[in-house]
Protein backbone atom coordinates (compact mmCIF):
# COMPACT_ATOMS: atom_id res chain seq x y z
CA UNK A 1 0.00 0.00 0.00
CA UNK A 2 1.52 3.42 -1.15
CA UNK A 3 1.47 6.18 1.27
CA UNK A 4 -0.96 9.87 1.04
CA UNK A 5 2.42 11.23 -1.02
CA UNK A 6 3.00 8.31 -3.14
CA UNK A 7 4.39 9.51 -6.83
CA UNK A 8 4.21 13.71 -5.30
CA UNK A 9 7.42 15.31 -6.15
CA UNK A 10 7.37 18.41 -3.24
CA UNK A 11 10.01 21.24 -2.30
CA UNK A 12 10.46 22.40 0.95
CA UNK A 13 12.39 25.46 1.92
CA UNK A 14 13.99 25.35 5.06
CA UNK A 15 14.15 21.73 4.52
CA UNK A 16 16.88 20.38 6.33
CA UNK A 17 16.50 21.46 10.08
CA UNK A 18 13.33 22.18 12.60
CA UNK A 19 9.56 22.03 11.06
CA UNK A 20 11.14 21.62 7.23
CA UNK A 21 13.32 18.37 8.10
CA UNK A 22 10.73 17.06 10.56
CA UNK A 23 8.65 17.62 7.03
CA UNK A 24 10.98 16.17 4.23
CA UNK A 25 11.57 12.89 6.81
CA UNK A 26 7.40 12.41 6.90
CA UNK A 27 6.84 13.40 3.09
CA UNK A 28 9.61 10.18 2.41
CA UNK A 29 8.20 8.28 4.81
CA UNK A 30 4.47 9.01 2.65
CA UNK A 31 6.40 8.01 -0.64
CA UNK A 32 7.03 11.80 -1.74
CA UNK A 33 10.02 12.95 -3.37
CA UNK A 34 11.34 15.70 -2.24
CA UNK A 35 13.98 18.93 -2.87
CA UNK A 36 15.40 20.30 0.35
CA UNK A 37 16.05 23.96 -0.29
CA UNK A 38 18.08 25.57 2.65
CA UNK A 39 21.76 27.86 3.40
CA UNK A 40 23.50 24.99 5.53
CA UNK A 41 25.08 23.49 2.92
CA UNK A 42 26.47 20.46 5.14
CA UNK A 43 23.44 19.36 6.76
CA UNK A 44 22.02 19.60 3.25
CA UNK A 45 24.21 16.57 1.98
CA UNK A 46 23.94 14.66 5.36
CA UNK A 47 20.12 14.40 4.28
CA UNK A 48 20.82 13.90 0.57
CA UNK A 49 23.09 11.33 1.65
CA UNK A 50 20.31 9.56 4.40
CA UNK A 51 18.14 9.33 1.06
CA UNK A 52 19.85 9.45 -1.79
CA UNK A 53 16.88 7.90 -4.10
CA UNK A 54 14.23 10.69 -2.37
CA UNK A 55 15.79 13.53 -1.67
CA UNK A 56 17.96 16.42 -3.54
CA UNK A 57 19.19 19.41 -1.54
CA UNK A 58 19.45 22.67 -3.22
CA UNK A 59 21.29 25.94 -1.83
CA UNK A 60 19.01 28.28 -1.69
CA UNK A 61 18.89 31.62 0.32
CA UNK A 62 14.78 32.29 -0.46
CA UNK A 63 15.93 36.33 -0.77
CA UNK A 64 17.58 35.68 -4.11
CA UNK A 65 15.05 35.12 -7.42
CA UNK A 66 17.56 32.75 -9.03
CA UNK A 67 18.56 30.46 -6.25
CA UNK A 68 14.45 29.93 -5.65
CA UNK A 69 13.90 29.70 -9.12
CA UNK A 70 16.90 26.86 -9.15
CA UNK A 71 15.64 24.83 -6.39
CA UNK A 72 11.84 25.20 -7.98
CA UNK A 73 13.85 23.66 -11.26
CA UNK A 74 15.90 21.13 -9.54
CA UNK A 75 12.34 19.46 -8.82
CA UNK A 76 11.53 19.19 -12.15
CA UNK A 77 15.24 17.92 -13.28
CA UNK A 78 15.46 15.52 -11.04
CA UNK A 79 11.90 14.14 -10.26
CA UNK A 80 9.75 15.02 -13.42
CA UNK A 81 8.04 17.90 -11.92
CA UNK A 82 6.19 19.49 -9.04
CA UNK A 83 3.20 19.09 -7.23
CA UNK A 84 3.95 20.26 -3.21
CA UNK A 85 5.44 23.13 -1.90
CA UNK A 86 6.26 24.17 1.57
CA UNK A 87 7.44 27.61 1.97
CA UNK A 88 8.62 26.83 5.40
CA UNK A 89 11.81 29.03 5.98
CA UNK A 90 11.98 31.21 8.42
CA UNK A 91 13.69 34.13 10.71
CA UNK A 92 13.06 36.14 13.41
CA UNK A 93 14.09 39.45 14.96
CA UNK A 94 14.90 40.48 18.49
CA UNK A 95 12.10 41.70 20.84
CA UNK A 96 12.39 45.06 19.97
CA UNK A 97 10.10 48.05 20.32
CA UNK A 98 9.22 49.50 16.86
CA UNK A 99 11.02 52.71 17.31
CA UNK A 100 14.40 50.69 17.86
CA UNK A 101 13.82 48.68 14.64
CA UNK A 102 15.99 49.94 11.67
CA UNK A 103 14.74 49.93 8.34
CA UNK A 104 17.09 47.30 7.27
CA UNK A 105 15.78 45.20 9.77
CA UNK A 106 11.96 45.03 7.98
CA UNK A 107 13.43 44.88 4.48
CA UNK A 108 15.40 41.61 5.90
CA UNK A 109 12.88 40.06 7.92
CA UNK A 110 9.93 41.07 4.83
CA UNK A 111 12.25 39.41 1.91
CA UNK A 112 12.58 36.44 4.15
CA UNK A 113 8.98 35.65 5.60
CA UNK A 114 7.25 37.79 2.95
CA UNK A 115 8.66 37.89 -0.56
CA UNK A 116 10.53 34.30 -0.34
CA UNK A 117 7.28 32.38 -0.32
CA UNK A 118 5.80 34.81 -2.80
CA UNK A 119 9.05 34.08 -5.26
CA UNK A 120 8.30 30.11 -4.30
CA UNK A 121 4.79 30.82 -5.18
CA UNK A 122 5.61 32.22 -8.62
CA UNK A 123 8.15 30.09 -9.62
CA UNK A 124 5.91 26.94 -8.58
CA UNK A 125 3.05 27.70 -10.33
CA UNK A 126 3.92 27.25 -13.90
CA UNK A 127 5.16 23.10 -13.00
CA UNK A 128 2.09 22.99 -10.78
CA UNK A 129 -0.26 23.93 -13.87
CA UNK A 130 2.04 21.35 -16.23
CA UNK A 131 0.80 18.36 -13.87
CA UNK A 132 -3.02 19.57 -13.54
CA UNK A 133 -2.44 20.95 -10.20
CA UNK A 134 -0.79 20.98 -6.83
CA UNK A 135 -1.11 22.57 -3.12
CA UNK A 136 1.14 24.93 -1.25
CA UNK A 137 1.32 25.10 2.51
CA UNK A 138 3.11 28.73 3.66
CA UNK A 139 4.36 28.61 7.43
CA UNK A 140 2.53 31.65 9.31
CA UNK A 141 2.52 31.92 12.80
CA UNK A 142 0.22 32.47 15.88
CA UNK A 143 2.29 35.96 15.99
CA UNK A 144 0.26 37.05 12.96
CA UNK A 145 -2.66 36.46 14.30
CA UNK A 146 -2.53 37.94 18.00
CA UNK A 147 -0.37 40.82 19.78
CA UNK A 148 2.26 39.09 22.43
CA UNK A 149 3.59 36.36 20.34
CA UNK A 150 6.08 37.49 18.28
CA UNK A 151 8.16 40.82 17.37
CA UNK A 152 6.53 43.85 15.51
CA UNK A 153 8.54 42.96 12.31
CA UNK A 154 7.92 39.07 12.64
CA UNK A 155 4.54 39.46 13.98
CA UNK A 156 3.17 41.43 10.77
CA UNK A 157 5.33 39.46 8.31
CA UNK A 158 3.34 36.54 8.99
CA UNK A 159 0.06 38.58 9.12
CA UNK A 160 0.78 39.25 5.15
CA UNK A 161 1.75 35.36 5.04
CA UNK A 162 -1.91 34.80 5.92
CA UNK A 163 -3.36 37.27 3.71
CA UNK A 164 -1.10 36.16 1.21
CA UNK A 165 -2.54 32.87 1.25
CA UNK A 166 -5.92 33.98 0.97
CA UNK A 167 -5.44 36.25 -2.37
CA UNK A 168 -3.29 33.29 -3.69
CA UNK A 169 -5.85 30.97 -3.07
CA UNK A 170 -8.06 32.70 -5.25
CA UNK A 171 -6.23 33.87 -7.86
CA UNK A 172 -4.70 29.67 -8.09
CA UNK A 173 -7.71 28.04 -7.93
CA UNK A 174 -8.81 27.73 -11.83
CA UNK A 175 -5.60 26.08 -12.04
CA UNK A 176 -5.99 23.48 -9.76
CA UNK A 177 -3.92 25.04 -6.85
CA UNK A 178 -4.36 24.86 -3.38
CA UNK A 179 -2.75 27.58 -1.08
CA UNK A 180 -3.12 26.93 2.51
CA UNK A 181 -1.39 27.93 5.40
CA UNK A 182 -0.35 27.19 8.65
CA UNK A 183 0.29 28.64 12.55
CA UNK A 184 2.24 27.17 14.50
CA UNK A 185 2.74 27.81 18.35
CA UNK A 186 5.28 27.26 20.53
CA UNK A 187 7.39 24.52 18.73
CA UNK A 188 10.97 23.53 19.81
CA UNK A 189 13.14 24.63 17.31
CA UNK A 190 16.48 26.79 16.98
CA UNK A 191 14.43 30.15 15.72
CA UNK A 192 13.89 31.22 19.31
CA UNK A 193 17.75 31.03 19.86
CA UNK A 194 18.37 32.33 16.16
CA UNK A 195 16.21 34.96 16.67
CA UNK A 196 18.70 36.71 19.58
CA UNK A 197 21.67 36.74 17.03
CA UNK A 198 23.14 33.19 18.99
CA UNK A 199 24.90 31.12 16.89
CA UNK A 200 23.41 28.00 15.48
CA UNK A 201 24.63 25.79 17.65
CA UNK A 202 23.84 27.59 20.56
CA UNK A 203 19.84 28.24 18.84
CA UNK A 204 20.08 24.37 18.66
CA UNK A 205 20.28 23.76 22.16
CA UNK A 206 17.67 26.78 22.99
CA UNK A 207 14.97 24.42 21.31
CA UNK A 208 15.22 21.99 24.54
CA UNK A 209 14.55 24.71 26.83
CA UNK A 210 11.59 25.78 24.68
CA UNK A 211 10.56 21.88 25.06
CA UNK A 212 10.58 21.46 29.18
CA UNK A 213 8.81 24.68 29.22
CA UNK A 214 6.06 25.07 26.80
CA UNK A 215 4.00 22.41 28.32
CA UNK A 216 3.30 24.82 31.13
CA UNK A 217 2.24 27.60 29.08
CA UNK A 218 -0.78 26.02 27.38
CA UNK A 219 -3.78 23.74 27.53
CA UNK A 220 -2.54 20.98 25.83
CA UNK A 221 0.40 19.40 28.26
CA UNK A 222 3.30 18.63 25.80
CA UNK A 223 5.73 20.61 24.14
CA UNK A 224 5.39 21.13 20.96
CA UNK A 225 7.45 19.39 17.86
CA UNK A 226 8.41 19.69 14.49
CA UNK A 227 6.22 16.64 13.73
CA UNK A 228 3.19 18.30 14.98
CA UNK A 229 3.87 20.71 12.62
CA UNK A 230 4.92 18.31 9.47
CA UNK A 231 1.45 16.25 10.17
CA UNK A 232 -0.25 19.08 9.46
CA UNK A 233 1.77 19.84 6.31
CA UNK A 234 1.37 16.43 5.14
CA UNK A 235 -2.81 17.12 5.60
CA UNK A 236 -3.03 20.31 3.70
CA UNK A 237 -0.17 18.44 1.24
CA UNK A 238 -2.02 15.40 0.58
CA UNK A 239 -5.61 14.91 -1.34
CA UNK A 240 -6.60 14.74 2.68
CA UNK A 241 -7.55 18.27 2.38
CA UNK A 242 -8.80 18.39 -1.31
CA UNK A 243 -11.52 20.49 -0.30
CA UNK A 244 -9.56 23.35 1.73
CA UNK A 245 -8.01 26.27 0.58
CA UNK A 246 -7.69 29.80 1.13
CA UNK A 247 -7.13 29.11 4.78
CA UNK A 248 -4.77 28.71 7.67
CA UNK A 249 -4.50 26.17 10.33
CA UNK A 250 -3.56 26.74 14.03
CA UNK A 251 -1.44 24.31 15.38
CA UNK A 252 -0.29 25.66 18.85
CA UNK A 253 -1.73 22.91 21.77
CA UNK A 254 -4.46 25.36 22.52
CA UNK A 255 -2.44 28.70 23.49
CA UNK A 256 -4.33 31.15 21.63
CA UNK A 257 -7.99 29.75 22.56
CA UNK A 258 -8.24 32.39 25.40
CA UNK A 259 -6.34 34.07 28.57
CA UNK A 260 -4.68 31.84 30.91
CA UNK A 261 -7.64 31.59 33.24
CA UNK A 262 -10.19 30.47 30.67
CA UNK A 263 -8.42 27.02 30.84
CA UNK A 264 -6.17 27.22 33.77
CA UNK A 265 -8.21 27.45 37.00
CA UNK A 266 -5.76 28.47 39.27
CA UNK A 267 -4.62 31.31 37.03
CA UNK A 268 -5.99 34.55 38.14
CA UNK A 269 -9.04 35.79 36.59
CA UNK A 270 -9.93 39.38 36.20
CA UNK A 271 -13.69 39.05 36.68
CA UNK A 272 -12.87 36.95 40.13
CA UNK A 273 -11.19 40.26 40.96
CA UNK A 274 -13.75 42.42 40.12
CA UNK A 275 -17.34 40.64 40.96
CA UNK A 276 -15.89 37.68 43.72
CA UNK A 277 -17.79 34.23 43.98
CA UNK A 278 -19.89 34.85 41.13
CA UNK A 279 -16.84 34.32 38.72
CA UNK A 280 -14.49 32.08 40.88
CA UNK A 281 -13.71 28.88 39.15
CA UNK A 282 -16.57 25.70 40.29
CA UNK A 283 -15.33 23.74 43.28
CA UNK A 284 -15.03 19.81 42.89
CA UNK A 285 -18.70 18.22 44.84
CA UNK A 286 -18.26 16.45 47.59
CA UNK A 287 -19.03 12.74 48.38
Amino acid sequence: MGGRLEGKVAVITGGVSGIGLGTVELFVAEGARVVAADIQDEKGAMLEARFPDQVRYAHCDVTVEAEVAAAVKQAADAFGGLDILFNNAGISDGMRAIAEIDADTWTWIYNVLVRGPALGMKHAVPLMAARGGGAIVNTASIAGLQAGWGPIAYSSAKAAVIHMTRVAAAQLAEQQIRVNAICPGLIATSIFGASLGLPRAVADQMAAQVAAHAAKVQPVRKAGAPDDIAQAALYLASDASAFVTGTHLVVDGGITVGPRHSWDQSGPSPFAEMFGDAFAPPQPAQS
